[in-house]
């Protein structure tokens, strides 16, 4: 039985990407340009309400690519699979192609 994390309140659940180390020649990347730390977006919680008890949505959805801090996130192993969970406020931006 597979299991599946619906985050509560304003938390976001993240799998984080792994850079490739080499390209598909076999010439080995140096780890700076691996470094990127990003993640895509699984599941996403509700929101938080404000001190007017109004919900406040979380600002990104299931599927974005999302920027990570360096330090920070709770991590959550489900089955074989690593994820991070966040809070909306700590995930740094979007990134777009």
């Amino acid at each position: 039985m597979a299991k599946r994390l619906i985050p509560c309140l304003n938390r976001v659940l993240v799998e984080k990407i792994v850079p490739p180390s080499k390209t598909n020649s076999g010439i080995l990347l140096p780890e700076k340009t691996t470094k990127l730390n990003s993640g895509k977006v699984v599941a996403v919680g509700p929101g938080a309400r404000d001190r007017d008890g109004n919900l406040v949505p979380v600002s990104v959805k299931e599927g974005d690519v999302v920027l990570l801090p360096e330090y920070g996130g709770t991590e959550v192993k489900l089955g074989d699979k690593e994820y991070h969970l966040f809070r909306d406020d700590d995930i740094l931006g979007t990134l777009h192609e």
